[in-house]
């Protein structure tokens, strides 16, 4: 199991206030060391200048969630100095949770179901404990290598 700890990655002391679908810019902010206000802002800019889908335009804003599977944000996080390494592939079934002794040491973006946490040498920083006791599949996690 990992140990967990409360870090909102600095959003509460940059000014933003009450509740939002920001795991994307908490987990990028806290494993990269960044600061979270230009953390949002350039996923909110990524998030800005994507093309408008069937439900129109997206809002500049990182508030409510970021597609990442997006080419920017994947230049973004490669430009920040992380790597991605892959987890899970189609139809391969879990073979990695949310545990300190399945994942690397070191500072990790983990993807998870519907949400982004980030693992600092087997330890959670998240503003919840999104383990599940242990049995969380990972999909993947981005490596800071820098």
């Amino acid at each position: 199991m990992a140990k967990y700890k409360y870090n909102d990655g600095g959003r509460e002391a940059a000014g933003f206030k009450g509740k939002a679908r920001d795991c994307v810019a908490r987990a990028v902010t806290i494993a990269s060391g960044r600061p979270y206000a230009e953390v949002y802002a350039r996923l909110a800019e990524g998030r800005g200048s994507q093309r408008a889908g069937k439900k129109g335009k997206r809002s500049a804003s990182a508030r409510n969630g970021i597609d990442v599977t997006r080419k920017w944000f994947k230049d973004f996080m490669t430009e920040l100095g992380f790597v991605w390494v892959p987890t899970m592939k189609i139809g391969s079934g879990c073979k990695v949770h949310l545990r300190a002794e399945e994942l690397p040491a070191g500072r990790l973006v983990v993807s998870v179901s519907n949400h982004y946490t980030t693992m600092i040498d087997g330890e959670i920083n998240d503003t919840w404990n999104p383990d599940r006791g242990g049995t969380r599949c990972v999909y993947g996690y981005w490596e800071f290598t820098r």
